[in-house]
């Protein structure tokens, strides 16, 4: 059985929420269109990186992304999932969230590593919970940009059987290698489908390298887009993650009792 995705890989307004969520809707309503069941957005979406005003374009769980999420997702039985900028009374998160086909929220993630190089630490605080979610039947996991640098977060996601890994970011053009090296090799030491969404442009610091990529458990890449605006769009069977590991049974081998 399988599953088919959308990636949204699209450029994103500094700062300008009204405008991000109409290019995502008409992006969506596409995929959507093309047969898509799950649609993937990049990192902090609607905003880019604009974190000195997340007092001002950073919404709560009731603001209006959510409502056109809830909105798109009942509208075209989809499941969509990104990240947007939350705001929490006076604090500020980057989340992952996630809604499913009749409007339900699946997941509320927050952003557990917070990348200095972009600033992150300064303006947000840091999640405390994981990103475990259900696909269906399917359990799988959703992450955030520099998570993907930590194995043993990864790891830890999948020790409850997940069988996919969505990662959502705003990956920097000159370090695009990193990004392509780290997804695969994190599909392949899980043995697990990773689905990742890279935004394309610039905002006034830096320019963002796509190359929104889906991998298989056997680190073959399944589809993967350029460097421009695209919708990348894939299928997965996350019914053979069960028989890959059967094969290689690195989840039986391991050793916890000496990692630490």
């Amino acid at each position: 059985m399988t599953n088919k995705l959308a990636i949204i890989q699209m450029d994103i307004a500094f700062g300008n929420p009204e405008t991000n969520r109409k290019r995502a809707t008409e992006k969506i309503k596409e995929a959507a269109a093309n047969g898509s069941e799950f649609i993937l957005l990049p990192e902090l979406w609607t905003t880019g990186y604009d974190l000195s005003r997340f007092d001002e374009i950073a919404e709560d769980m009731t603001g209006p992304t959510h409502r056109l999420l809830l909105d798109l997702a009942r509208e075209h039985k989809i499941t969509i999932a990104g990240s947007i900028a939350e705001k929490d009374g006076g604090n500020f998160y980057n989340t992952f969230i996630a809604y499913d086909k009749d409007g339900e929220l699946l997941i509320k993630y927050r952003k557990v590593h917070l990348f200095r190089l972009m600033n992150e630490e300064k303006f947000l605080e840091s999640g405390n919970t994981k990103g475990n979610f259900k696909l269906g039947s399917f359990p799988v996991a959703g992450v955030i940009c520099y998570d993907i640098r930590f194995p043993e977060w990864m790891r830890t996601h999948m020790l409850d059987g997940s069988r996919g890994l969505f990662v959502v970011a705003e990956w920097p053009k000159p370090r695009v290698n990193h990004w392509r090296n780290l997804l695969i090799s994190r599909a392949i030491e899980n043995q697990c489908f990773v689905i990742a969404c890279n935004r394309v442009g610039s905002d006034p610091g830096n320019e963002f390298g796509g190359h929104s990529i889906v991998v298989d458990p056997w680190g073959n890449v399944v589809s993967e887009g350029g460097f421009e605006e695209e919708i990348v769009y894939a299928e997965v069977d996350f019914t053979a993650v069960e028989s890959i590991r059967q094969q290689i049974p690195i989840f039986q081998d391991r050793r916890p009792d000496l990692y630490e």
